[in-house]
């Protein structure tokens, strides 16, 4: 019977602290929270009702069963007080085991506080490396597609990058080489031209010579004109102008020598003039080969030096200064074969050039000994003649 007065009694302090507490709830529920955030870093390995136990000591459990009995609220109030959470402060009896329970259940709300509270914490830790995984895919297999540079090896094998590469005494040999072509090239053209002007006067004054009468005749057609064949007839006249007077005494030996003598040095001027450049020709066509030979040996030992130093004999290490090498036998070869070949064709041109020379020439001298005889010949006969 007893124990209906205390459970009365319990029950309405339990409404009374009800009805008092409900405007500090909001109070209770930020403090709560703040406390269900730290706690994590003091809980310890105990037993599976220590979640529970955290649940209930922010709860204002103390202050309900203080109005009913002296001992409670002290056995209650140190477990408002602490922090960490003890079994001792949640069992003093039955019937506030059976008043605390509503009292349990009226915080419940403040774990949504928690709840909401924490993800923020982990969210952005979750949503920071989202940027660079949907960015990297792609630039991680390029990275991984891309071949790593290699730098024993020339980035361009092309004959510019081996050229670019090369040791700077295989770059003077090929750079020598590259002008010995360039000289050989112009040569060519500028000859060409030469011999072919050269050519075809000879032969319009051939021409004129052998069709002409007397050396007279021949003069006042070439009058007006230039080249060796012109010259001669020029020559030969002025050689009988000066010679005329001692004909009568002397005879015509003397001005056939000395009109031979004359014609002959104009030959030779005119093949002479006519030769110049083709002796860089033939030096280059001899000499290139052995000066890119020259820059392949060079280039070899540099290869060799180079294997020495890399403690390797991977070809991939090799070939490049190899094929520097290699270019510069080429470029020799370039520049000589050409040149053989034009220097060649040029002796060819130069020899008939030299041949429509004596043509003309003899042409000359028969025109002359011709004008001789008939000088030794009465006047009027020669007119019948």
């Amino acid at each position: 019977m007893a124990g209906g007065p205390l459970g009365g009694r319990a029950l309405l302090g339990l409404v009374l602290a009800a009805t008092l507490l409900l405007p500090a709830g909001p109070a209770l529920a930020q403090e709560t929270s703040g406390a269900a955030v730290s706690p994590p870093t003091t809980q310890s390995p105990g037993t599976s009702e220590a979640p529970a136990v955290e649940a209930s000591t922010p709860v204002p459990a103390p202050t309900v069963v203080a109005p009913t009995t002296g001992t409670e609220p002290a056995a209650a109030s140190p477990a408002s007080s602490e922090a960490t959470p003890t079994p001792a402060s949640t069992a003093p009896a039955a019937p506030a085991i059976d008043g605390t329970a509503p009292a349990a259940a009226a915080p419940a709300p403040t774990a949504p506080a928690a709840a909401t509270a924490a993800p923020p914490e982990s969210t952005p830790a979750n949503a920071a490396p989202s940027p660079a995984t949907t960015s990297s895919p792609t630039s991680l297999l390029d990275q991984l597609l891309a071949p790593e540079p290699r730098a024993d090896l020339p980035h361009n094998l092309s004959p510019w990058g081996m050229f670019m590469a090369a040791d700077w005494v295989v770059k003077a040999v090929m750079i020598g080489l590259a002008v010995a072509s360039l000289i050989t090239w112009t040569i060519w053209l500028a000859k060409t031209v030469e011999i072919a002007c050269a050519r075809a006067r000879i032969r319009r004054a051939l021409a004129v010579i052998l069709q002409a009468n007397s050396l007279a005749d021949a003069g006042r057609a070439l009058s007006g004109r230039g080249g060796p064949g012109a010259f001669m007839v020029r020559s030969a006249e002025e050689e009988l102008r000066r010679s005329l007077a001692a004909l009568d005494y002397a005879g015509d030996g003397g001005v056939k020598e000395r009109l031979g003598s004359s014609l002959a040095r104009i030959e030779a001027q005119a093949g002479r003039r006519m030769s110049k450049g083709t002796g860089a020709l033939a030096t280059i066509g001899s000499t290139a080969p052995f000066v890119g030979l020259f820059g392949t040996v060079w280039g070899i030992m540099n290869a060799f030096i180079g294997i020495s130093e890399a403690h390797t004999t991977n070809l991939a290490v090799v070939a490049p200064g190899i094929a520097e090498a290699l270019l510069a036998t080429a470029i020799g070869l370039v520049a000589a074969i050409p040149a053989v070949v034009i220097y060649n064709v040029f002796a060819r041109s130069i020899t008939g050039y030299r041949q429509l020379l004596t043509d003309a020439a003899t042409g000359v001298e028969r025109l002359v000994s011709r004008d001789l005889d008939y000088a030794k010949v009465p006047a009027n006969l020669r007119l019948a003649g």
